[in-house]
């Protein structure tokens, strides 16, 4: 059986219309999408399912113990490979908010907005197929 090569991300929202349109947009971005509704259901499945992601893509205030700021901090330390985009319409990070590799998308934002931020910021081994061939 072939294995397939469309990335995975994982998208983090505690809204979940915002979580279904996150994960509408990294579809159409040319990613497979693995959903949370916190942070901390973020960190129990990471440990199963991190050897497929690429991206995180993740809000900052949740429910729970882990923040989206925490998780990224969580991530960056323990899964070096993966990408992450932390995204809020409520707060900005301040220095030492986010791991040195993360970047910020604040809310809203349309799916033209991440596929552009998405380009920008993901090596070409790591964009799909859809984000490599868009202009």
């Amino acid at each position: 059986m072939a294995t397939s090569t469309t990335p995975y991300a994982l998208a983090v929202d505690d809204s979940p219309l915002i979580l279904l349109d996150v994960a509408d947009i990294l579809e159409e971005a040319g990613f497979r999408t693995y959903e949370a509704s916190s942070g901390d259901a973020a960190i129990l499945m990471l440990p199963e399912y991190a050897h497929t992601i690429t991206l995180l893509f993740s809000d900052v205030e949740m429910p729970g113990d882990t923040s989206g700021f925490a998780l990224a901090r969580h991530v960056a330390e323990n899964y070096p490979w993966i990408e992450i985009v932390i995204a809020s319409g409520q707060i900005s990070p301040e220095a030492g908010d986010m791991p040195e590799k993360a970047t910020f998308l604040s809310k809203p934002f349309t799916a033209d907005m991440v596929h552009a931020h998405l380009r920008d910021i993901l090596p070409d081994g790591k964009k799909p197929v859809q984000l490599r061939s868009a202009v």
